[in-house]
């Protein structure tokens, strides 16, 4: 059984990748023309189930902003031509946002610049889960709290 060190360094490791594929992800919205919160403001726009309404709310919450930060991005965001904000048929107040033609091909594009990064980081991300999982399961880490 691996000790307290290993999985130390296993979880660095993790972090380790998860910021290299954060930095490259900021660095993909940035070359694409957009900040990186607008790029999560769109991802999660373009990437919500198909049943749920997405509103500002919704982008609130999914991007763990306040929601005047939120509005602000938006805002931002539709005068960019990347979201259209429409009024909900039913309750007025409620503002329903959709990717643009140019949001859904700045997406498509950023989408696919992921993929490849994510593809060449997958080994590595799933050797450090794997060791993090043989962790909790062998309940390694216990004696340290």
């Amino acid at each position: 059984m691996a000790g307290p060190d290993f999985l130390l360094r296993t979880l660095a490791e993790f972090r380790f990748e998860l910021r290299r594929f954060l930095h490259f992800s900021e660095c993909a919205a940035l070359e694409a023309g957009l900040q990186p919160q607008q790029h999560q403001l769109l991802l999660q726009v373009a990437g919500a189930p198909e049943s749920t309404v997405v509103t500002i709310a919704y982008a609130a919450e999914r991007l763990g902003l306040k929601h005047n930060s939120a509005v602000e991005l938006v805002n931002r965001s539709q005068r960019q031509g990347l979201l259209a904000r429409t009024a909900d048929a039913c309750d007025r107040r409620l503002a329903i946002l959709q990717l643009t033609r140019k949001g859904k091909q700045v997406m498509g594009r950023l989408a696919g610049d992921h993929a490849r990064e994510l593809n060449e980081m997958a080994p590595r991300l799933a050797q450090a889960l794997e060791h993090l999982g043989m962790q909790a399961h062998d309940g390694v880490g216990a004696e340290a709290q």
